[in-house]
């Protein structure tokens, strides 16, 4: 009795949303795994990248415009604080607040550094007052960063002195480095007022808990297929003939 019930319009149109619905979950549940070898991958990295000694300026920019990331580096320069600018809508620990960023020149050429947090004023929309960098030279020791590519209309129209990335193509600066930026973990003399980033905690668990419930519901979406297919089944075999009209035969 399947395979009659399989014909009607009722259980093709039936069959085609939960078909349409498996396909969908398994789609998802690859998304949510491909995102979890991709934390993995940069989990791995970050990893090996702090086991790394750190390297010079020159050889750090030449990393990253071959795709490197996470890079230890050790730079000697001069802040150029008239110049600095925050990033806006960057919290920490429930914290609204900013990100610092100011350009050192070294011998080497000029690059982005960002130094760290400072909390919100009155509101997010004014530019905070912005710590002072160390005076003359100072040595600082971080990671280099890949610039994340900026988009251009979240960095129209913002205040003075904010920008929406940290990308270094739009901060307005002729012939600093543009591929990446250097996130500060520490400096000699120490900077005052600002909270030097942490490092970020990678969990690939939650995307591969999200594959596998997208595979789950696949599953129970052929079950529930399976299950009301046998059991309409079987009431058809099971219920009693209708009896025909008079004068039929």
């Amino acid at each position: 009795m399947i395979l009659p019930l399989l014909r009607t319009r009722r259980w093709i149109g039936f069959t085609a949303v939960v078909i349409i619905a498996i396909l969908a979950f398994g789609l998802l549940s690859a998304w949510q795994w491909s995102r979890a070898e991709d934390r993995r991958a940069e989990r791995t990295t970050l990893e090996s990248a702090l086991g790394e000694q750190p390297v010079a300026w020159p050889e750090a920019a030449r990393l990253i415009r071959e795709g490197a990331d996470w890079i230890p580096v050790v730079v000697t320069g001069t802040y150029l604080s008239e110049a600095q600018l925050v990033v806006r809508k960057r919290p920490l620990n429930s914290r609204n607040g900013f990100w610092v960023l100011t350009p050192l020149t070294t011998d080497a050429g000029e690059l982005w550094v960002n130094r760290g947090w400072i909390a919100a004023g009155a509101d997010a929309l004014s530019t905070p007052a912005i710590p002072i960098p160390p005076d003359g030279e100072v040595r600082v020791t971080g990671l280099m960063r890949t610039a994340p590519p900026a988009d251009p209309e979240r960095n129209t129209g913002l205040p003075a002195g904010q920008v929406a990335d940290p990308d270094p193509r739009v901060l307005a600066r002729a012939g600093a480095f543009t591929d990446g930026y250097l996130q500060l973990t520490s400096s000699t003399p120490d900077q005052q007022d600002v909270i030097p980033l942490g490092l970020p905690e990678i969990d690939d668990g939650r995307n591969i808990s999200y594959a596998v419930q997208w595979a789950l519901f696949a599953l129970v979406a052929i079950s529930g297929w399976y299950y009301f297919l046998r059991r309409e089944a079987a009431e058809e075999a099971t219920a009693p003939p209708v009896d025909q009209p008079l004068g039929s035969r």
